[in-house]
């Protein structure tokens, strides 16, 4: 394989990153692969790449995914940010939820900084122990377990927690046990046991 040298663009080390992450790279990664800003403001004029939004670009060669816009908000979040909540519920197809927002979960530390949050996305912040997360085609998500307690915790209509909470027991994603602030919040709409 091509390595980048100082002052050398490597487009294999670009397409590494890019294959992996829906045909997306950031400009992070592409200084990686040794190309600079510049390079890249040629590539777009010259149409090899597409600039997504601030800092994030798609190779235009590369097949279209399904998943490609929330590669896009997961590299805007430095592969930091989780889905979660009803984005999360929406992914795992526990119920009939249709986020009109993106929820994305990203760590306490980020509180404090000064973002440009792109539009339509909705930021929430904890430090998501491993066990809570989980992946979904290139990017990362809550697990069934954290995605029920979110929606729970954040007042879901009942009408779709409780259709996640039974699709997630059918299936065993879940057990009871595991989840008793959802059952908790679900007590009114739940038969007797």
């Amino acid at each position: 394989m091509e390595q980048a040298r100082v002052g050398h663009p490597s487009w294999d080390r670009l397409f590494e990153f890019a294959v992996g992450q829906a045909g997306l790279f950031t400009t992070k990664q592409a200084a990686e692969a040794g190309y600079s800003p510049q390079l890249l403001v040629h590539y777009v004029r010259i149409r090899r790449i597409v600039r997504v939004q601030r800092g994030v670009y798609r190779l235009v060669h590369f097949p279209l995914a399904e998943d490609e816009e929330f590669v896009t908000f997961w590299l805007w979040s430095e592969q930091q940010g989780v889905f979660s909540h009803q984005t999360a519920l929406m992914m795992q197809r526990l119920s009939d939820v249709l986020p009109s927002r993106v929820d994305l979960t990203l760590p306490l530390s980020w509180k404090k900084r000064r973002l440009r949050v792109p539009p339509g996305v909705v930021l929430h912040h904890a430090d998501l122990p491993a066990a809570d997360r989980t992946w979904w085609g290139s990017v990362p998500m809550t697990s069934t377990r954290r995605t029920l307690s979110d929606c729970a915790a954040s007042h879901l209509s009942p009408e779709f927690l409780l259709q996640a909470f039974h699709q997630a027991l059918h299936r065993g994603r879940v057990t009871r046990s595991e989840i008793p602030d959802v059952e908790q919040a679900l007590k009114p709409y739940l038969a007797p046991a």
